[in-house]
């Protein structure tokens, strides 16, 4: 398995190094003038997160006014390394009440330090569950003043936690009242031609939920996955074609969620975390229903004048609504004066971003 960092740096915009852990001997300590000299003072900050300099890889990320910096001298697992970065940011927002900045990390030198041994060994990413770790590093960080977080208490029996089957949750866990909460949100992502063909059409979408229930409950969840809906033998009995199916081309899981049983069953059962989580994300490329229709239509009068002509088209029921619809026409650089005529809503030229913003 490709490690995921050899050593890892904090800096501040000016590139003065705010704290570094160094997890493997195959790069020096001074790796870091390597980032600053060919990185960040060549203005290539954002451009492209991965750089390679004599014979390192450079993998870094901008959170507020600080850069996560991690170096590898080996072959590396990119995505690992970036999913470290993001699970980290977000466990040093859980000990520091919600911020994590330049003045975050001066405040808390020590308890940084303690954290980046205990998620990291040798390169390799290790638990960096927050409500698991601050079962055993009960040190407080200092709270940003400005957040509005309340502090939490740590709880006993860390040990369990860390061995157990059931990392993510706490045992006796007691609620007056049980409530679940799901939310499923989706991204569609469309390329169409010039004529209104459709070229690309893909759905990307999660399931977010939050759970408030007592003791270890064993959830299960249905979908109307073409797989999990009907037996094999159903399925090749009938024709393909249905529309009361979709077929989920790729799919993550949360770690709580039982993968022997999926493969087996097909149904989602998972033992939930306590709170706030993403129990799935999914991507699918065939079946997707269309909320819109644009058709735009662009004409040049001239050479220094152009006329767009955009219609939207809904394609869902009479039932259904849609909320905070923006239509962004983009426009050349060079554009110098805009007019309007909307049937609804209202529009204005937006020169930050070169594009007549519809609302």
């Amino acid at each position: 398995m490709p490690v995921a960092a050899s050593a890892i740096y904090f800096l501040n915009l000016r590139g003065d190094v705010l704290i570094n852990r160094l997890y493997r001997d195959d790069v020096g300590g001074n790796m870091v003038d390597a980032f600053r000299t060919h990185i960040m003072q060549t203005k290539e900050l954002g451009i492209c997160p991965v750089r390679q300099i004599g014979g390192c890889s450079f993998f870094y990320m901008r959170i507020s006014n600080v850069y996560i910096v991690i170096v590898v001298s080996s072959n590396a697992n990119v995505s690992c390394a970036f999913k470290f970065v993001v699970e980290a940011v977000a466990l040093f927002k859980s000990y520091f009440g919600g911020a994590f900045d330049e003045d975050a990390i001066r405040n808390n030198f020590v308890l940084i330090y303690e954290l980046l041994d205990e998620i990291m060994d040798f390169g390799y990413p290790q638990n960096l569950s927050p409500e698991i770790l601050k079962l055993y590093i009960t040190q407080e960080g200092v709270r940003s003043p400005f957040s509005s977080k309340p502090a939490e208490k740590p709880v006993p029996n860390a040990t369990l936690q860390v061995t157990g089957a059931v990392g993510w949750r706490r045992e006796g866990l007691v609620y007056k009242k049980n409530e679940v909460f799901l939310d499923i949100i989706e991204s569609v992502n469309l390329l169409m031609s010039s004529k209104g063909s459709v070229l690309r059409c893909d759905v990307t979408g999660k399931i977010l939920m939050k759970c408030f229930l007592s003791g270890m409950p064993d959830l299960k969840l249905g979908l109307n996955d073409k797989i999990g809906l009907e037996k094999e033998s159903e399925i090749k009995s009938r024709p393909t074609k249905s529309g009361k199916t979709i077929e989920l081309d790729d799919v993550t899981f949360h770690q709580c969620v039982n993968l022997t049983r999926f493969n087996s069953e097909k149904t989602v059962s998972f033992v939930p975390p306590d709170g706030e989580f993403e129990l799935m994300k999914y991507r699918i490329t065939e079946g997707v229903n269309l909320p819109f229709r644009v058709l735009p239509t662009i004409k040049e009068l001239g050479r220094t004048r152009m006329e767009v002509n955009v219609k939207v088209k809904s394609v869902f029921g009479a039932k259904m609504f849609a909320l905070g619809v923006v239509v962004k026409v983009p426009v050349p650089k060079q554009t110098a004066k805009t007019s309007f005529q909307v049937t609804s809503g209202r529009a204005k030229y937006n020169p930050a971003i070169d594009c007549l913003v519809w609302k």
